[in-house]
């Protein structure tokens, strides 16, 4: 602990038990009033949620009673908004802005940026798309479509037959057999998808086998010497 009269006088206690030499302020984020821009061929449907979905954060209710669509060439990505959200879609300009009734709040401050974060996901992915490369590493590791592309079979040394079916919005590709592509629409889908296929063999930290999505790297480790 500092003695009193080493503590420059524009520190607070609050600031000091969370920055014990800094004297500047603590940098917000301002995700959630960030414009989204579009093209000409996104189009954006708010309606009201029939029925309105309750969610039990802790002590804390949070009501889903609207229905964002975002429509693109690519296809069609829908969410379900909080009740305090308000979403302006400003169709001359090619923006959509987001807030909330009350910034001050925890719950509506803590929200907003995540709201803006996946309706931005959503305005990409409808015009772009997102991907998720997955790269099988290891001797005889490698993966197979099945069932027209519905199905991903999955040859990672087990000794039973493992694989996935492919939920709808999502497309399956395989120009090589240890290189798997996956692309949609909800960048959630693709990732959640990624993330089951990667859970049949994850990278080890010894000879680096598994399954790697996108850009993932490991150390690795020295082998064990008893």
């Amino acid at each position: 602990m500092l003695p009193v009269k080493l503590i420059p006088s524009c520190v607070t206690a609050h600031t000091l038990s969370r920055r014990a030499l800094s004297c500047t302020t603590i940098l917000k984020s301002h995700v959630g009033g960030s414009g989204i821009f579009t093209t000409s061929e996104t189009q954006v449907k708010i309606e009201p949620l029939d029925p309105p979905v309750l969610i039990q954060k802790g002590i804390k209710r949070l009501l889903l009673n609207q229905l964002v669509t975002v429509t693109g060439p690519k296809g069609e990505v829908s969410m379900e908004v909080p009740d305090f959200a308000s979403i302006d879609v400003n169709q001359d300009q090619r923006k959509i802005n987001v807030s909330v009734l009350n910034a001050e709040t925890k719950l509506q401050k803590s929200m907003w940026g995540t709201i803006r974060s996946h309706l931005h996901n959503h305005v990409i992915g409808v015009n772009e798309g997102h991907l998720a490369v997955l790269k099988f590493v290891g001797t005889g590791y490698r993966a197979q479509l099945e069932k027209d592309g519905r199905y991903i079979g999955v040859k990672v040394g087990a000794s039973i037959p493992q694989g996935l079916d492919v939920p709808e919005g999502i497309t399956a590709t395989l120009p090589a057999p240890t290189t798997l592509i996956l692309e949609g629409c909800n960048k959630q889908q693709v990732m959640l998808l990624a993330a089951k296929i990667r859970d049949f063999r994850p990278p080890e930290p010894y000879k680096g086998k598994g399954i790697y999505v996108n850009n993932e790297t490991i150390k690795l480790k020295n082998k064990k010497i008893k």
